[in-house]
């Protein structure tokens, strides 16, 4: 006769809860991982609204400004007409915070828009993001438009 082939309950217990120990420790390595890549989508985002405001502007031979409006941010020809339909539009929700600094600026507290030149130039500007998923910030240098990343922190 021969002994019973199986497992225990005890054996299946001790192996289940071994698992559970496992997905427990790996669950906030995935939930930092989901949150580099949203954080790393807006700062995706904001660089291809900068690289769109510098081609449209050197194709079209024509000013661009990318404004920083409540609820979003838009790319749109510079005119007179503060109205003017956007070409491109980057929606902000409530706990994502964008900030545009022009270290260039005249003014003491310049309007928040960036301007792209014809030539395909801008002024240089700093852009902060602060959300959930963490922060970064960034230099535009003023010839190329390109940015330098300053700081990426993810939570």
């Amino acid at each position: 006769m021969h002994p019973a082939r199986g497992f225990t309950l005890i054996e299946i217990a001790i192996s289940v809860f071994i698992l559970l120990i496992i997905m427990l420790l790996a669950i906030p390595s995935v939930s930092g991982v989901l949150a580099d890549r949203r954080l790393q989508r807006s700062l995706a985002a904001m660089n291809d609204m900068v690289h769109q405001g510098q081609e449209r502007a050197v194709h079209e031979r024509r000013p661009y400004l990318i404004v920083w409006q409540k609820n979003s941010i838009v790319l749109r020809a510079e005119s007179g007409d503060v109205s003017a339909a956007p070409v491109a539009q980057l929606a902000r929700d409530k706990a994502h915070v964008f900030l545009l600094r022009l270290p260039a600026a005249l003014e003491k507290d310049p309007l928040a828009q960036w301007i792209f030149w014809p030539s395909g130039t801008c002024e240089p500007a700093n852009v902060r993001f602060q959300g959930a998923d963490g922060n970064w910030e960034v230099n535009y240098a003023p010839l190329t438009a390109r940015p330098d990343i300053v700081r990426y922190a993810a939570k």
